[in-house]
């Protein structure tokens, strides 16, 4: 059949869109749009996507930031000293303490004791240099280990030395030669400023004990380049007279030639 139009009416318009019954005009609506719909369903899934994939991105990013801490090495402690073999601890013999009953006074306060053989043998030293014009005058004698703890660590501690430094002037506790009853420390009583110092071995006491000194058995303890390494003290002597102080430190002398290793041929 041909559309054309019958002769003698006009052409008519197509029905617009107002025309369509509802129920035919829902059907075309959810025709038009659901195109639509997948369309804003694939951009969500996209952007869903990179969402995921950014986030992920970015907690690997922060995972990778995360350093495990570095744990400090605890500092190592300098070690103690240790005796040696022979008993020495940093370069001093290990002596006893002299009993007090053998122990008896050199001057009149009391205040400085050697054993009664030193003691003895001190006064009749210190008479025979009187008679030349020569003072000895007694510093210090006998002292206890307790005593020598004080000598040694509070003054170590004021003057901030460290345990080797102290020991080339003074003993460790339980290694001077003090503890013994048989050292003494002299100074000359008519130069007092010397006292306890290396500049005694310039006064007149000092050249007389040099001289005098071994004719009522006593010796210098640690001379100019001692094999002890300890610190040269002009005015520290030692009485060696008898068995027993000749023993107590020549004893130690003779232990310490028999622990040192033997010389390469």
């Amino acid at each position: 059949m041909s559309n054309a139009s019958p002769p003698g009416k006009p052409p008519q318009d197509p029905p617009s869109f107002e025309d369509i019954p509802i129920a035919e005009r829902e059907t075309v609506v959810e025709t038009v749009q659901k195109p639509r719909s997948f369309t804003w369903l694939w951009w969500l899934g996209g952007l869903t996507a990179i969402t995921l994939l950014s986030a992920g991105g970015w907690f690997a990013y922060q995972a990778s930031q995360v350093r495990t801490p570095e744990i400090a090495a605890s500092p190592t402690a300098s070690p103690s000293p240790t005796p040696a073999s022979d008993g020495r601890l940093l370069n001093h013999y290990p002596y006893q303490e002299a009993p007090q009953s053998e122990l008896e006074a050199i001057t009149a306060d009391g205040g400085i004791r050697l054993r009664s053989s030193a003691a003895r043998a001190f006064r009749e030293m210190e008479e025979a240099a009187r008679a030349e014009g020569i003072i000895l005058n007694p510093l210090s004698g006998f002292r206890s280990i307790k005593e020598q703890e004080q000598v040694y660590f509070d003054v170590k501690a004021e003057r901030e030395q460290t345990p080797q430094e102290r020991a080339l002037v003074s003993a460790p506790p339980g290694h001077s030669e003090h503890h013994t009853g048989y050292a003494i420390d002299i100074g000359d009583g008519n130069v007092p400023a010397t006292n306890l110092s290396p500049d005694f071995d310039q006064t007149p006491a000092f050249k007389w004990l040099q001289d005098n000194a071994a004719r009522f058995n006593f010796e210098i303890s640690f001379p100019k380049g001692n094999k002890q390494g300890v610190t040269y003290e002009p005015w520290h002597w030692r009485f060696v007279g008898d068995k027993n102080s000749l023993e107590t430190f020549y004893r130690a002398k003779e232990d310490q030639k028999e622990s040192s290793p033997a010389p390469s041929p």
